[in-house]
């Protein structure tokens, strides 16, 4: 131990661009995590998913299109189209307090809702991480047609 101690001045003088870059990457690292833990909703695997419907009734609210949710989605989900969104509208008000998860086709739709809804104050938000994509891929029951 003695050794590298002594030894890492030296290593880092000899490659400064080497340690630069990790350093970058480490502070990148943190900060993302940072953000994850600050931005007021958690991203659940489909099993998660699967263990809370069984526990309670969330509302999932699936953002895919209405041709791609038609070809599946969810059991028991409700589709809105991500243009007509809107976390103060009268049903999505009622949820204010119960349980909410946003679904998309692969995730990245599904984020951005549940930080709408957690601004316009939602309690209780999650995502599906990686959306119906992930789902398929854990293997789950996919419901078709317009419920």
């Amino acid at each position: 131990m003695h050794e590298f101690v002594t030894r890492l001045p030296q290593f880092i003088g000899h490659h400064i661009l080497l340690v630069a870059a990790f350093v970058v990457i480490i502070l990148l690292l943190i900060g993302l995590e940072v953000s994850r833990r600050f931005r007021g909703f958690r991203e659940l695997t489909p099993g998660a998913l699967v263990q809370m419907i069984n526990r309670g009734s969330p509302l999932v609210v699936d953002l895919s299109a209405i041709a791609d949710y038609q070809k599946g989605h969810i059991p028991g989900s409700k589709n809105i189209a991500p243009s007509q969104f809107d976390p103060e509208s009268k049903d999505l008000a009622k949820a204010k307090d119960l349980q909410v998860v946003t679904v998309c086709r692969n995730g990245t739709e599904s984020g951005k809702a549940a930080k709408r809804l957690v601004n316009a104050g939602f309690t209780n938000v999650a995502t599906l991480a990686g959306g119906i994509n992930a789902w398929r891929q854990a293997d789950l029951p996919l419901a078709k047609g317009r419920n």
